[in-house]
């Protein structure tokens, strides 16, 4: 009765789950036995569904991984359930009109890759750029308008020109227009209601992020995130919906609040933490501190909870030769799981751009990477009194919990419940009413 009673007053008047497999209290994600959810993911840039191919005799913009089952298996392994998987308008409407079966095909072949291993998935609407035929990814060419004055080709080297490029800018400004006199915020929403549509009812897949990092003003942000937040949940409607702030926010580590809660429900505040990573020097790093960092994810648990909405580091990492780089990731985690915040690191496997992925080039794990991503941690928490706080620097875990959570144990770790010793590794359920300690 009492359990009942603690979720019909987090709810409102109506305590059953909106959306599947996971919901939205209006603070914090929960799955269907009302348990918080705290998903620790990846994003992967997958071969076939993360469209960087130009036609033309053009060099493709740069060289993408496959992902395997070995893959989906591997992150599953190492304490990873969550997939933020990009994917590109360009792929699935490379003519007005003219959609490709074929290409959601390839990206429903991901979707069921975490799947298998149990790694629940989140399809994110992403461009870079603008587009790959001027940027990185993104819209289809005839979707840039005014039509661009140079096509451009791999391999990237010149990201950061591409994106304050002056075709850029103004291929933002026509789409961002909240008027929309060409068509196009129209034509996405168009493709935004097809994509929903196909993992409406799919089990593996949480819900949908409307646009990666926006580079515009924040009202035409919060007008486009409302409109397509729209379409997604009438396409959709048991599944979430993902919105970021302005791109701005990944240098300045804050966001404006909001007046009022989202447009929908169920929506998850989604926003990227970078802080000082793409700086122009690496002073600041240099001299960096938990509070540095801690500030940006507090911020972001204030706007989450300003628009009424749990919240999600949808993009977070640093390269690993950067300077203080297992600092910066080490108090990355323990902010994470304090303000009990969903993430994915940046990248899983990648080939080009300085290589931030689990994997070099030549397909050996990073040992540096290995440690950041597989830790002990939170992955279901039962009860609403709770403490779940990583320690960096011995990588243990404290959590305080009432009744079955679960959790990640990786191995050499030892688990206990109010001190007394539980058995297992990997992914463990442990019902305990009071301090749950994972320790090496």
């Amino acid at each position: 009765m009492k359990r009942a009673l603690l979720l019909l007053a987090a709810c409102g008047s109506d305590p059953a789950p909106r959306t599947s497999p996971l919901w939205s209290d209006g603070t914090n994600l929960r799955d269907e036995r009302g348990r918080v959810a705290v998903l620790r993911g990846v994003n992967a840039r997958v071969a076939g569904v993360f469209d960087v191919a130009l036609d033309g005799g053009r060099t493709a913009v740069e060289p993408v991984p496959p992902l395997t089952d070995a893959d989906c298996q591997r992150m599953h392994a190492l304490g990873i359930d969550f997939l933020r998987l990009p994917i590109n308008w360009s792929g699935y409407e490379p003519m007005p009109g003219a959609y490709v079966d074929g290409y959601l095909d390839a990206v429903d072949a991901a979707v069921q890759c975490a799947a298998r291993a149990g790694v629940l998935v989140m399809i994110d609407l992403h461009q870079d750029a603008y587009s790959k035929e001027i940027g990185e990814d993104g819209a289809p060419l005839w979707a840039i308008q005014p039509a661009p004055t140079e096509l451009l080709q791999g391999p990237l080297t010149d990201l950061g020109a591409r994106r304050s490029s002056a075709q850029v800018t103004a291929a933002f400004a026509t789409f961002f227009d909240q008027a929309d006199p060409a068509g196009l915020q129209a034509a996405f929403f168009a493709v935004l209601d097809r994509v929903a549509a196909r993992w409406a009812d799919d089990p593996a897949v949480i819900g949908f992020e409307v646009l990666n990092e926006p580079p515009v003003g924040d009202a035409d942000v919060q007008a486009f995130d409302a409109a397509a937040a729209a379409h997604v949940r009438a396409a959709a409607p048991g599944k979430l919906v993902m919105f970021e702030p302005s791109a701005t926010r990944n240098l300045f580590d804050y966001a404006p609040k909001p007046a009022a809660p989202f447009a929908v429900s169920d929506a998850v505040y989604a926003p990227h933490v970078y802080t000082y990573v793409f700086d122009a020097t690496d002073t600041r790093l240099k001299s960096i501190s938990a509070s540095d960092l801690e500030a940006s994810v507090s911020a972001a648990r204030d706007e989450a909870t300003a628009w009424g909405t749990p919240l999600m580091i949808g993009e977070y990492g640093i390269g690993p030769t950067q300077v203080n780089a297992d600092l910066w990731m080490g108090v990355s985690a323990q902010m994470h799981d304090k303000y009990l915040a969903s993430d994915a690191f940046w990248v899983w496997r990648e080939i080009s751009q300085g290589g931030w992925g689990l994997y070099d080039i030549d397909g050996t794990e990073r040992p540096q990477v290995l440690a950041w991503l597989s830790r002990p941690h939170a992955a279901r928490i039962a009860g609403d009194h709770i403490v779940n706080a990583y320690d960096p620097t011995t990588r243990s875990l404290h959590l305080e919990a009432s009744g079955a959570s679960q959790i990640y144990v990786p191995d050499g770790y030892a688990v206990t419940c109010n001190g007394s010793s539980v058995s297992g590794t990997g992914w463990v359920d442990v019902d305990c009413d009071g301090s749950i300690d994972i320790q090496r």
